[in-house]
């Protein structure tokens, strides 16, 4: 018999809380156990009052609960201060709680308020992170994104925007705690810059801005030792904002100096300056904060997360470098960004020809599965630069269908993200590998995701997948995992 914990409020009237969990649970055949946050007073005209576990008592019940019967899934529902909620997370993450299921209870179904507004960022930066599925309702689904949600699409853009949250979320805390280690490699900053611009070009020809990047930017040391996918997010980061927060026909420039060469290190420094609609001087004092956002719109209008430079200002320092910010209201903003990077030694050009030559995907037919537009747009660049055919699809449903609606052989490998609507990664993995075709047990599936721990990594292998990539993609790497799978693949065949 499985044994399933619910961890939230009891609801006096039997209709929602762990009264409503216990008997799901139980009508499924499943034994019950539950760990209270709140008692509420409430029925179906409202809630009446609300009186809060402590912190101890509610880690009591969870240690009872882990060293006793240890239960094989949990369910987050009620939480309402952020006491409770670190406790709940302290404790999954002490005893390695699987197969999460946080069901942000926020609002009643009466229109009742359930939780304070200060523990609404520590339920989203400590305890949705820690989740298998997230279960929101609409009105739940608002007040976690501050979208108004009314239609299909609307519903869909708040979905992708949590994704990114969560994404982001993780990253922070991975920075925030060292796990995330600054491995570096020998990178052409001018064939970084030039993937880069394509992307920047692409999205402010959309909102008929104009980036002009200065043409006497001279590259002294092109060659440099760093981590070619922090320096991609900082810069992708910056400009994105400034295209976000700049309207129809403005203009975004850029000039790049060397301003230093000493002792082997080489400092760059990037002046980008926008005419978006600035920032007061009070903000700018915040920006690099988490969640800090000066329009209250900025989640609904903007699509912010109000991590974005949070990460910058964490990867810049763990570069060596510094950022700083000038800006005005109505008339734009500055970003100033300065780099050191190790001088590194230009490659032998036989040996890089050799090397682009064993890792070509040139002609290969591509499955792409991504419903991030902007990841999917990225990626489509950069596999197409390198000559390879791409087919994309937004969900794993889709991918499922059409693997199976075409010929044995159309595709020669799968690229999967793994969070997504619909049906995620690990679980089209699993569809796919089921079907009753020759094919479905060899077809090379990559995963997808911003989340590379080693459990994560442990997750998608278990799910049938061949390999795992991190975002943001690493060109170089993606074409090495294909290659190597692909060659398994033939050589299979």
């Amino acid at each position: 018999m499985k044994k399933i914990l619910t961890i939230a409020g009891s609801d006096c009237s039997g209709g929602a809380g762990i009264q409503a969990d216990i008997k799901t649970i139980t009508m499924h055949g499943m034994y019950a156990m539950s760990a209270i946050t709140a008692l509420t007073a409430q029925n179906t005209t409202g809630v009446y009052g609300i009186m809060n576990s402590s912190a101890d008592f509610l880690k009591n019940q969870i240690d009872c609960i882990f060293n006793d019967i240890r239960p094989d899934a949990v369910k987050i529902g009620m939480v309402s201060d952020v006491e409770i909620i670190e406790a709940i997370a302290q404790k999954l993450k002490e005893y390695k709680a699987v197969n999460i299921v946080a069901d942000p209870v926020m609002v009643a179904t009466s229109g009742s308020r359930l939780i304070s507004e200060d523990a609404t960022d520590a339920l989203m930066t400590r305890l949705l992170p820690l989740a298998d599925i997230i279960t929101p309702n609409l009105a739940e689904a608002e007040v976690l994104t501050g979208m108004k949600i009314t239609t299909r699409e609307e519903m869909e853009k708040a979905a992708n925007h949590l994704l990114s949250l969560i994404n982001d979320v993780l990253q922070m805390s991975k920075l925030e705690d060292g796990r995330e280690e600054l491995s570096s490699e020998l990178v052409c900053l001018p064939d970084v810059f030039y993937d880069m611009k394509a992307i920047i070009d692409g999205s402010a020809l959309d909102k008929g801005i104009s980036v002009d990047f200065s043409e006497d930017s001279i590259w002294v040391h092109p060659y440099v030792i760093t981590n070619p996918l922090y320096l991609r997010q900082i810069f992708l980061n910056i400009y994105g904002n400034s295209i976000k927060f700049t309207n129809f026909g403005g203009k975004i420039s850029t000039k790049q100096e060397c301003i230093e060469e000493k002792d082997n290190v080489i400092t760059y420094r990037w002046i980008i300056s926008d005419t978006g609609i600035g920032m007061s001087k009070e903000f700018l004092k915040h920006i690099f904060e988490p969640f800090a956002q000066e329009r209250a719109d900025a989640r609904s209008n903007y699509h912010g997360t109000g991590l974005g430079m949070a990460i910058v200002k964490k990867m810049i320092d763990k570069m060596g470098g510094t950022i700083s910010v000038t800006s005005e209201v109505g008339k734009g903003s500055t970003f100033v960004v300065e780099l050191p990077f190790e001088m590194g030694a230009a490659p032998e050009k036989s040996k890089k020809e050799e090397a682009d030559k064993e890792n070509s995907i040139h002609g290969l037919n591509l499955m792409l599965v991504e419903d991030n537009e902007l990841n999917a747009e990225v990626a489509e660049i950069l596999l197409e630069d390198e000559g390879a055919i791409i087919t994309m699809v937004n969900d794993g449903q889709q991918a499922v269908e059409l693997f199976n609606n075409n010929p044995v052989g159309t595709f020669d490998a799968i690229l999967m993200d793994i969070m997504m609507p619909v049906m995620d990664g690990l679980t089209a993995t699993k569809a796919i590998r089921a079907l009753n075709r020759p094919d479905a047990g060899i077809i090379p599936i990559i995963a997808m995701t911003a989340n590379d721990f080693a459990e994560d990594v442990q997750r998608c292998l278990d799910a049938g997948m061949n390999a795992h990539l991190a975002k943001p993609l690493d060109i170089e790497k993606v074409k090495k995992t294909i290659c190597e799978h692909t060659i398994e693949l033939y050589n299979k065949e």
